[in-house]
């Protein structure tokens, strides 16, 4: 019959220990025969570590000798840190785990025991490792300050020109666009200026560039260089003369053909005017002050190819109404298009002193109009020296009416002069 093996334990005092509670066990107790004794120190049993891998397999009573050189057996670190390490684990513990090694840093080369080497890697100075501005660049640990300040790519340097600040790596495109950077002058002369000034030297400093004459408006042609410019105006002060004399006449017919045109586009030509007189108080006391004061209207038409008409006011009154009225006149002023109207004048003239009380509907207008006599000179076609008074009615209305109404408000008076359209003779 085969003997199956049998698994035991080997405690650390030498005696044999029972695989289910590890308690020793003592065989002259279970066994007091001597024969059965040996019976069992002769069965056939694999090493404690067979599991971790051992092969081993022989009588129990060799067991003992068998674990004094198996080398999955745990023993006495070498080196006495004090681990019980398997043989098999002895050199690779005292190479890279005991605490009592002895090794070289790969990086530096100087020799740490185990445990100040576990605190020298991690510091050393000769180990490389990457930038810390993501460079992508691996420099020994010692030189990472100065890589940063002086090597690295991504390091923030200033622009020389502008002096904003830009990563190592995109100045120079930076540069090529830069306002202040110096651009060399186009035109070839000797400057260079910044960038954004350019415009500037080439509109005002540039010695090679072309520039026209400061008389230009006047109409001199010259274009050249600056000296040449310098030469040309030294030597054409009187041609330049010439040109400004004649600019200045142009401009001053250009200004009177602007003004005919304005006072053109200001005249009324609806046959009625409404005659603002502003400063009231202070005319009629020049009035009462002075004899002969008048006041004259602006010319007004009575169509755009009709009679040209202009009033005429004595705030103290004239003739039968001088002291106590004020007098109101029409007077026929020479017309462009005399020669194509009717003479005599015949139109329908009305005068409308307004009230100015709050309440329209209370308001009471002094309105007196006439027919013109055809008879009258006054209403014939005028000469270049128009009637010195013309017609109308110097006793309007009296001093004392002034006073009882509100034809004078806010120290403004109005007085409305119509032509009557429908007795326009006309061409």
């Amino acid at each position: 019959m085969a003997t199956l093996p049998i698994y035991v334990s080997l405690s650390s005092e030498g005696l044999f220990t029972s695989p289910v509670n590890a308690t020793p066990v003592d065989y002259a107790k279970i066994y007091p025969d001597p024969e059965s004794e040996k019976a069992i120190m002769g069965s056939v049993v694999y090493c404690i570590h067979h599991k971790e891998g051992c092969q081993w397999s022989d009588e129990l009573r060799k067991l003992k000798a068998h674990l004094n050189t198996c080398k999955h057996d745990a023993v006495l670190c070498a080196a006495q840190c004090g681990a019980m390490i398997p043989r098999v684990l002895m050199q690779d513990h005292l190479r890279y785990t005991c605490p009592r090694r002895r090794a070289n840093c790969e990086h530096c080369g100087k020799e740490f025991s185990g445990s100040a080497l576990e605190e020298h890697q991690g510091n050393c100075g000769h180990e490389p490792v990457y930038c810390e501005n993501k460079c992508g660049a691996k420099v020994q640990r010692r030189h990472t300050q100065q890589h940063v300040q002086q090597h690295c790519s991504k390091r923030l340097v200033p622009c020389r020109h502008c002096g904003q600040r830009y990563t190592q790596d995109t100045v120079s495109a930076h540069g090529a666009m830069c306002s202040r950077a110096p651009v060399p002058c186009p035109q070839r002369c000797l400057a260079a200026p910044a960038r954004d000034e350019l415009d500037a030297h080439l509109r005002d400093h540039c010695p090679s560039g072309s520039v026209l004459c400061t008389y230009k408006d006047a109409g001199c042609r010259f274009k050249g260089t600056r000296q040449a410019l310098e030469r040309h105006t030294e030597e054409s002060s009187q041609q330049h003369l010439a040109l400004v004399s004649a600019l200045a006449t142009r401009q001053a017919r250009q200004l009177e053909s602007l003004r005919s045109a304005v006072a053109r586009l200001s005249v009324n030509y609806t046959g009625a005017l409404v005659w603002r007189i502003s400063d009231w108080a202070a005319k009629m006391a020049e009035a009462k002050c002075k004899d002969g004061v008048e006041l004259v209207s602006p010319a007004f038409y009575t169509s755009q190819y009709g009679y040209k008409l202009q009033a005429s006011l004595f705030l103290n009154g004239n003739g039968a109404g001088e002291a106590s009225h004020m007098s109101v006149y029409i007077k026929i002023l020479p017309g462009e298009y005399d020669a194509l109207l009717r003479w005599p004048f015949a139109h329908t003239v009305s005068f409308t002193l307004f009230d100015q009380s709050s309440s329209p509907d209370r308001a009471c207008n002094i309105v007196e109009s006439f027919v013109p006599d055809p008879t009258w000179k006054n209403f014939q076609r005028p000469s270049k020296e128009p009637d010195a008074l013309g017609f109308g009615f110097p006793r309007f209305v009296s001093h004392e009416m002034l006073k009882k109404r509100n034809f004078v408000k806010d120290d403004v008076m109005f007085l409305r002069v119509k032509v009557d359209p429908s007795k326009i003779v006309a061409v």
